[in-house]
């Protein structure tokens, strides 16, 4: 099924900006026009990616869904490599799933990028995550990486399912962004220091 109605009607997303739809629209949107299946993968990404989450997404009927839930997890895992390296942690213990990434991260632990750069790909921009101080920032810059990984997979991927739920995950990103105050983000904030001292566990 495509979606030429319901994507030439949304407005355009642009990095860095706020979102030109609410997201209470978008969804209410969506949820009338999309087909039964792809609205239980839309549910799917919506959901809080927590382990369980990203496992579904892993084994989902969808390409670009498992190739989203894999891509994030893999940059958790570089990032969540390179902190245990800094602190004198051993990172194969912490690193989650399998995949290519996943066994460089494991097993080149001596080399300064993990091995990554024999991978196909630019592994720059989250290898440079760790060394991010502040954690709000470092989200931002992984928003930005997300970001700029749906453009590039749906390029040329006009009014498909795939198309729409890149437009979602971008509106959902600049959404949470928008609406931070001062004390939203103090409360984002502590809850990135917990969700990261939860992931590095110590035997």
């Amino acid at each position: 099924m495509t979606y030429e109605y319901l994507l030439a009607g949304l407005p355009e997303l642009k990095a860095g900006s706020d979102t030109p739809i609410s997201l209470e629209k978008l969804e209410e949107l969506l949820d009338e026009q999309l087909s039964a299946s792809d609205k239980k993968l839309l549910d799917l990404l919506r959901a809080p990616m927590d382990e369980a989450t990203v496992e579904q997404g892993l084994q989902a009927g969808n390409k670009f869904v498992r190739a989203w839930f894999a891509f994030n997890r893999d940059m958790n895992n570089v990032l969540v490599a390179q902190i245990c390296r800094k602190h004198g942690f051993d990172p194969k213990t912490q690193i989650i799933g399998d995949g290519e990434v996943a066994e460089q991260l494991r097993t080149h632990t001596s080399q300064k990028d993990f091995g990554l750069n024999e991978l196909t790909g630019d592994w720059t921009e989250m290898l440079s995550l760790a060394g991010i101080e502040d954690l709000m920032q470092r989200e931002k810059a992984q928003d930005a990486i997300r970001f700029e990984w749906l453009r590039s997979r749906t390029e040329f991927d006009f009014f498909s399912p795939e198309m729409v739920f890149a437009y979602y995950l971008e509106a959902l990103m600049l959404h949470r962004w928008s609406i931070l105050t001062i004390e939203e983000g103090e409360k984002i904030f502590r809850e990135l220091v917990a969700e990261f001292k939860k992931d590095i566990k110590i035997d």
